[in-house]
């Protein structure tokens, strides 16, 4: 089932899957219904395909997925998600509060995956009977009652996160300085390539961006910059008829035969080989 909040006034919206075989999204097909998604099995170890990427997603484990994702679980009636959106609760806006964007949301890896311990998870399942609970009322105070709650559950995961995915425990500068280098990625990936062009705005040297996600990360900026490119670029063409030199193009290379080059040194196949592979698997 899904528990739904709708705000008629703000267009805030929430919604809450519980034993859902329907729980799936079609990233290009529900542009105009941007959710961000975090989805918690309870069940044992599936797959969980991400832009027709297979990911393991481990008992008790949770994924973050966003916007711009197309997903579907191998066994969706043992997810629990919280889907919501922007006007409901803005993590941008509300960055310094739970200082999750660029790390859960918009971070790296992409689609975040998190281990769980018994204990987590037992704080999951008690925060997760709270929102049912509160699904039940009715009243004026339902909705901040609910983006409380939904601020708890990510402040609790963001917190899962750094222990997990930044090497060395690094401090709130570092921390800060790696979340706002990706949410830039995220913004400005198709006309920026270049680490200098990030050091810029950032007001950073780039051989300072360079030791601090060599300390604290397994990916250099320019890894994390052109890894964004082409995850961007295989979405277009799995799900889009756009030619190729359009996808290029709009990617930042007015030359074609620049993109394919680079398409094919990050994935192995040209472009269209890509396109041609992925057809075929989807007919078997």
């Amino acid at each position: 089932m899904t528990y739904t909040f709708d705000d008629q006034i703000t267009g805030g919206k929430l919604l809450l899957d519980h034993q859902n075989p329907e729980l799936k999204r079609f990233a290009i097909a529900e542009k105009n219904r941007p959710l961000l998604t975090i989805a918690w099995n309870r069940g044992a170890a599936q797959t969980v395909y991400v832009d027709e990427v297979a990911y393991e997603l481990e008992a008790g484990g949770v994924i973050l997925l966003i916007y711009e994702h197309t997903y579907r679980f191998e066994r969706a009636e043992e997810i629990v998600a919280w889907r919501f959106n922007r006007d409901f609760y803005c993590i941008i806006t509300h960055d310094a509060e739970v200082s999750c964007v660029g790390l859960i949301f918009y971070g790296l890896p992409s689609p975040m995956r998190l281990t769980l311990t018994k204990d987590e998870q037992r704080k999951l399942d008690l925060l997760f009977q709270v929102f049912v609970d509160e699904f039940g009322y009715t009243d004026n105070i339902q909705g901040e009652m609910l983006r409380m709650l939904l601020k708890r559950l990510v402040i609790l995961l963001t917190r899962m996160a750094r222990n997990q995915h930044l090497q060395n425990q690094p401090g709130k500068e570092d921390v800060d300085l790696i979340r706002e280098f990706n949410l830039l990625v995220e913004k400005n990936y198709a006309q920026k390539h270049q680490v200098t062009d990030y050091a810029e705005l950032l007001f950073k040297s780039p051989k300072t961006l360079s030791n601090i996600f060599g300390k604290h990360s397994d990916k250099t900026p320019l890894q994390i910059i052109r890894e964004r490119i082409s995850l961007e670029a295989k979405r277009r063409l799995l799900y889009t008829d756009e030619a190729i030199s359009e996808i290029g193009y709009e990617l930042g290379y007015t030359e074609g035969a620049h993109f394919s080059r680079f398409f094919k040194k990050m994935e192995g196949v040209s472009p269209k080989q890509f396109r041609e592979n992925s057809k075929v698997g989807k007919n078997r």
